[in-house]
């Protein structure tokens, strides 16, 4: 497995774990030129991107990754293309998701979320 694919499935697991569990930690995976599209509604900067994460229409969420495809990009990034279901609160019927990242290494080495594009997959 390549390096860019290790830091992939570690991130996604990270990510993941940590949306489920407390999704207002996230912050410290993006930066103030970071930028989430949530459904077509787009959120520049850490403090808005924890402000629309934190404020979703749902309590409790559990995401189930089915596929994490990865590709190294330019300028020291990462491509990640996943895929997946989500349950929320007491939902019985998961709904399908695509999330798109890509990861940027900053001068100190540390990953961090350079771009965010959430859909899910309904229909």
């Amino acid at each position: 497995m390549a390096a860019f694919e290790v830091v992939a499935k570690q991130f996604v697991t990270h990510y993941y774990t940590t949306f489920d569990g407390d999704r207002k930690s996230l912050g410290a995976l993006y930066r103030d030129n970071s930028m989430l599209t949530f459904e077509s509604a787009q959120s520049l900067g850490t403090g808005s991107i924890v402000e629309k994460l934190a404020n979703l229409p749902f309590q409790k969420v559990q995401h189930q990754v089915t596929t994490i495809d990865a590709q190294p990009a330019a300028s020291n990034s990462i491509f990640i293309l996943v895929t997946g279901q989500l349950l929320v609160d007491d939902s019985e019927h998961p709904l399908g998701y695509s999330q798109a990242f890509q990861l940027t290494q900053d001068p100190a080495g540390s990953w961090f979320v350079q771009n965010d594009v959430f859909k899910l997959n309904l229909g």
